[in-house]
């Protein structure tokens, strides 16, 4: 029997996804989160043999609940299902150590067996997001440059991304031109949804 964890913030994706996946005979569901932060110590208190990680969620996103994931508990292994199928997201997916990126419309059967492969040490990934990601290439941004973008999403002044940053005021200007070019953007709220869509600010 294998056993699962599943970790989604939508009540109703979770429940739906635990219920095809309790139908097959060799899969068990054995916890279910809405939190990235909740995934380790659930993981620690029931020992599942493969985790299914959404990669947005409050407390933690699904690549740094991933990390930690395998950090905590290393013989776990890890499928992320998610919704957002960007080529950025599915690149540090696999970096953080995941063994498999399938989007959740996926067949019910596919995902079962996608299961299974993970578990047994495959990789899994959805072709598209695969050749898409080879297409697309790495994130252009610098560390710096995707931090002060990532504060800049909730729309804080530069003042505001400054003393956020511990940074000066026109070294933001500077790391916010920056990232504008590189993403192609005519604004900042235009590079902040750019580099989300590429999957570029996950932490």
């Amino acid at each position: 029997m294998i056993k699962l964890l599943l970790a989604d913030d939508q009540a109703l994706v979770r429940g739906a996804m635990a219920a095809l996946l309790d139908m097959e005979p060799d899969l068990k569901v054995v916890a279910e989160v809405g939190r990235g932060d909740e995934v380790v110590p659930a993981a620690l208190a029931t020992g599942p043999d493969v985790a299914l990680l959404d990669v947005e969620m409050p407390g933690l996103d699904g690549v740094a609940a991933a990390r930690a994931l395998l950090q905590a508990l290393p013989g776990c292994r890890v499928l992320m299902v998610t919704t957002f199928g960007r080529a950025g997201y599915l690149r540090q997916a696999m970096a953080a150590g995941a063994g498999g990126f399938i989007v959740k419309d996926t067949p019910a059967r596919q995902l079962a067996d996608a299961v299974r492969r993970v578990h047994e040490g495959l990789r899994v990934v959805d072709p598209g997001l695969a050749a898409q990601s080879l297409a697309q290439g790495e994130s252009p941004l610098t560390d710096r440059e995707a931090g002060v973008l990532r504060a800049a999403r909730d729309g804080g002044t530069v003042a505001d991304i400054a003393r956020e940053l511990h940074l000066s005021e026109g070294t933001v200007r500077n790391h916010l031109s920056a990232a504008i070019g590189k993403t192609g953007a005519r604004t900042r709220a235009e590079a902040v949804r750019l580099a989300v869509e590429n999957g570029w600010l996950l932490t």
